[in-house]
């Protein structure tokens, strides 16, 4: 049996239909316009009013929520973590690990491979650090940090059973030629972040992604351009935004998106065990964390990761840049899809993955389908 929504205001991720229907089981059978749908035997019709249907998000950076860090590496508990997230509309994640000891490191990768081969939410695992530079260390704990190392890697792609598909590293730290020839090899992307390179170290290096744009890196100076103005600059290269209003300013989060567009940005949440949960306080690699007023810092005063919500991320890219739904997607499910080889997600088509949002006018989630599962939440 079949579901089919109708009346229904769909953005595709390539497109937008404003009075449609989408067919689906685990995947989608057909999506057009309501002067071309047929009522099949057995379909389950849901009229949706005119609400907004767009493809589910995918967050490629997050290290926990709801009281569970990746780093905690059980499986079960990420799994109840990664249910949680389906309320932010989080339908295709990437578990991020954080700068810790070799053991703690594959004792979470451990867990996260425990997790994927039951979840097929996991669609890969971000790595960031402690491949770093000490100056731009932000959050992740100094004494750990070290400079990239290949055959480290290897073992731990080794171990996660190959799914890593991102690293976070800093380039200008020694010789990582062998280091990004693997990773090209693996199909790893490779993103500058806690690094202080300069513009041409960046330019000689295989990095074609940012980590979180305008934090923990050397920033934009009008005689070196650095880490950020080469994310900025390069039209091959895309940035992480963090869009909670603290990470970034509203202004300069304008600023990246017209410098860059719809096409060169990912939005990521780069949230932590706090989220979901009361203020107070928390803990991020064995650091505490205070949480208050909805950021997350460290007792030095640093920010310390986010408690930002995927679809608050999605809200406030719109509000802050007046940019429109279409654009919105294509920042929160499109480009992920497209950088990471997702071929099955990222687009509301025919035989992509049943992964998709109903949203109400305000963007409240109502629905999130996750491989066709529905989910319903109340507004």
């Amino acid at each position: 049996m079949a579901t089919v929504l109708t009346n229904a205001h769909i953005y595709t991720g390539e497109g937008e239909i404003e009075e449609g229907y989408i067919r689906f089981t685990s995947s989608i059978l057909g999506v057009g316009k309501m002067e071309a749908f047929k009522e099949e035997d057995g379909d389950d019709v849901k009229d949706l009013e005119g609400k907004l249907v767009i493809p589910g998000f995918i967050d490629v950076h997050s290290h926990g929520g709801y009281g569970v860090d990746n780093m905690d590496g059980d499986a079960d508990k990420i799994n109840t973590m990664i249910s949680r997230m389906l309320e932010e509309g989080i339908t295709s994640y990437f578990p991020t690990t954080m700068t810790q000891s070799d053991e703690q490191i594959e004792a979470a990768l451990n867990g996260i491979k425990q997790a994927a081969e039951a979840n097929p939410m996991i669609q890969g695992i971000h790595i960031e650090g402690p491949f770093i530079a000490k100056e731009y260390k932000g959050a992740q704990p100094e004494e750990y940090i070290r400079p990239a190392q290949k055959e480290t890697l290897k073992r731990w792609q080794e171990l996660s059973g190959e799914r890593i598909r991102l690293i976070t590293y800093a380039p200008e730290t020694g010789d990582v030629s062998d280091f990004e020839e693997y990773c090209g090899d693996q199909g790893i992307i490779l993103s500058a972040g806690h690094s202080g390179a300069t513009y041409e170290e960046l330019l000689a290096s295989k990095a074609t992604h940012i980590t979180h744009l305008f934090n923990g890196q050397r920033g934009l100076h009008h005689r070196e351009i650095g880490v950020t103005g080469y994310g900025l600059l390069e039209d091959d290269v895309m940035v992480e935004m963090i869009v909670d209003g603290f990470h970034i300013s509203k202004e300069m989060v304008k600023l990246a998106y017209k410098a860059k567009g719809s096409d060169g940005i990912v939005l990521i949440t780069d949230s932590m065990r706090a989220k979901g949960m009361e203020e107070g306080q928390s803990e991020l690699g064995g650091q505490t964390v205070i949480v208050k007023d909805k950021q997350a810092r460290l007792e030095n005063g640093s920010l310390a990761g986010s408690v930002l919500t995927f679809v608050d991320a999605f809200k406030n890219m719109i509000e802050f840049t007046g940019c429109s739904v279409s654009d919105a997607v294509k920042m929160s499910s499109v480009n992920q899809a497209k950088e990471f080889g997702l071929s099955k997600k990222g687009h509301l088509n025919p035989s992509f993955d049943a992964d998709m949002l109903v949203m109400d006018e305000d963007y409240t989630i109502l629905k999130t389908i996750s491989g066709g599962t529905i989910h319903e939440f109340k507004k």
